[in-house]
């Protein structure tokens, strides 16, 4: 046992007091309206330089836009901590309405702004860049000016943000009020429970097999329950993104996730390409434990169980000392970083109803402070997911030096930080096992994420990329997104699996996100990516630490192709990259095959 005790309720006072009704946060959303209109102005009266005697607007109206931008996200992450600690805060779902106003408000002016400064010659914009006040963003505004040429005007760009607000993100928020209005009852340990989404999903690591099958029946009775209203929101969402694509002359539904990654396409063809031809291992593991849980075939309602009788629950307390001890082997940085973390109270971990599912870390610029969201309940798994996050939350750390528009990392490359943090903690807990029994435990979880990223992610991508090729046609019924998804799961999980979940689409929030397309394959690219990273680490121990941090400081300012080549030397448009990665990974599943057959 630990003697320290953390909190497991994250402190939000800090930022606005009074949680959704805060007066602060009144005064500031009113403050930054004022900021948002007065910056709009600015730039309706702003034209396109013609010489260098307009750097100093132009550096000025950068700086402003610094100042909204931070002021709106600060706001935005706030109302995210609400809405995720209690589902039924329905100021909280108000407040969410009026952010998303003001920030698509702020969203218009600021492509304004980028189009009529990309509008400058060639010989200005050179000037421009060669300046010392814009030296640092070069990357940064030479990726508006690219953007900026595929765009519509900017009355239309306009327009759509304004129409986006009631139209686009309030879907997105649509799916959160109904995934908020659902609850189902279950039987645990001999009592009857009411439970929330994010409480049941965590069933599915319960011990009793009976638990499991009941969990998984009553959440897909309440997906097909409301699965026409999903449908609605879906086809809204995809319809939307889809149009907005042909205004642009778009024909590439994978143009602006690839964009927004900072990816090439034949980086995504590579590292799908390299999963695709390296899942029999994977099949084999799946094989085994359905062997050890006395299944013919696995089945969907037990992928996540337990193969050991290792029922040991690890508090709170407990795993934070474990992630403290393993990040301290890595770097003195990370682990007091994560420390602070922990006493501060920057995360909300307490097991209890009205919770949204899942789990995440947001940033407050303002403050330069994060906030991790998740659900613990005591097992190895959850203390992986919250070393996953607090590498989120590390990766801002690192980065709050730098000018905030450099800070606008990429989800693909902010999945690498995150995952290897929770490599640290994962690889630790199987090699510092007590026995033979743990040790396969443990390497059943570290599988199972492995399985999760190459067949589960690889799922969605392929439910996703198939569903936006039908989306074109018109909308896609209920019916039909079923049918894809148990496609999708097939054809990932290479058959290793007898059943399907079809309303996962349904069930995953991820689908629903407005601000971020094909919120999916970002996750394996981190993980792959990562791993390598971690395999450094390893090789040059604490001392890596700063080369690390070195990184991290460049994933906003260069793409994935020149990150990996500058940092480790690697060319990842090629599928060998990612097959030392996935040959890692193939260890551990043969390793837990060969301790289960002694």
């Amino acid at each position: 046992m630990t003697a320290v005790t953390y909190p497991q309720q994250w402190d939000l006072e800090v930022f606005f007091k009074g949680g959704s009704s805060s007066p602060e946060l009144d005064k500031h959303l009113k403050e930054y309206a004022q900021k948002t209109e007065e910056f709009r102005e600015k730039v309706q009266r702003f034209s396109a330089p013609s010489d260098t005697g307009q750097l100093a607007e132009t550096k000025a109206l950068i700086e402003e836009a610094k100042n909204v931008m931070m002021g709106i996200r600060q706001a935005g992450a706030f109302a995210s901590c609400l809405e995720a600690q209690n589902t039924k805060d329905a100021l909280a779902n108000a407040l969410r309405g009026k952010i998303t106003g003001l920030s698509a408000s702020f969203g218009s002016a600021f492509t304004a702004f980028q189009q009529k400064l990309s509008a400058a010659e060639e010989s200005v914009w050179n000037s421009i860049l060669e300046h010392q006040s814009f030296k640092e963003l070069e990357f940064v505004l030479n990726e508006w000016r690219e953007k900026s040429k595929e765009r519509l005007s900017e009355k239309e760009e306009d327009l759509i943000q304004a129409l986006g607000v009631d139209g686009y993100h309030a879907w997105g928020q649509m799916y959160n009020t109904i995934i908020s209005s659902m609850s189902i009852q279950v039987n645990v340990d001999g009592e009857s429970k009411t439970l929330s989404v994010g409480q049941a999903n965590n069933l599915m690591s319960h011990q009793d097999a009976a638990v499991r099958e009941e969990v998984h029946n009553q959440l897909e009775d309440a997906w097909r329950e409301k699965e026409s209203l999903f449908a609605e929101t879906l086809n809204h969402l995809g319809g939307f993104r889809l149009n907005v694509y042909k205004k642009r002359g778009w024909d590439q539904v994978l143009k602006e996730p690839l964009d927004l990654n900072r990816m090439d396409q034949k980086t995504l063809d590579a590292m799908w390409g390299a999963i695709s031809k390296n899942k029999q291992p994977f099949v084999d593991f799946l094989k085994r434990k359905a062997e050890l849980l006395g299944l013919e075939k696995m089945t969907w309602a037990h992928v996540g169980a337990p193969v050991s009788n290792v029922s040991s629950t690890i508090s709170y307390d407990e795993g934070a000392a474990f992630i403290l001890k393993h990040f301290a082997k890595f770097g003195s940085e990370m682990a007091a970083f994560a420390k602070k973390a922990f006493e501060e109270g920057w995360i909300e971990a307490e097991d209890r109803s009205d919770k949204r599912p899942g789990g995440f870390c947001t940033s407050f610029p303002l403050n330069e402070q994060s906030r991790i969201f998740m659900t613990y309940s005591g097992s190895m798994s959850n203390v992986a997911t919250l070393a996953h996050e607090l590498g989120h939350a590390f990766h801002s750390y690192v980065l709050s030096p730098m000018d905030p528009f450099n800070r606008l990392y990429a989800m693909n490359v902010a999945e690498t930080a995150s995952t290897f943090a929770e490599m640290i903690v994962s690889d630790a807990a199987v090699k510092e096992a007590a026995n033979e029994e743990e040790k396969v435990s443990l390497l059943e979880d570290k599988v199972s994420r492995s399985i999760a990223f190459f067949m589960n992610i690889h799922a969605r991508f392929i439910f996703e990329s198939r569903f936006y090729e039908e989306r074109k046609e018109g909308p896609v019924p209920a019916n039909r997104l079923n049918e894809l998804m148990t496609e999708a799961q097939h054809e990932a999980y290479a058959g290793a699996i007898e059943d399907s979940h079809p309303r996962f689409w349904a069930s995953k929030m991820h689908f629903h996100i407005t601000g971020v397309p094909f919120y999916n394959f970002p996750y394996t690219f981190g993980y792959l990516f990562s791993l390598s990273i971690y395999a450094k680490a390893l090789e040059e121990g604490a001392d890596y630490e700063e080369k690390y941090m070195a990184l991290l400081r460049d994933t906003a300012v260069m793409s994935t192709e020149e990150l990996a080549l500058k940092h480790l030397n690697e060319d990842i448009t090629k599928e060998a990259f990612w097959e030392k990665g996935i040959a890692i990974c193939i260890q551990d599943a043969e390793e837990f095959i060969r301790l289960t057959q002694r």
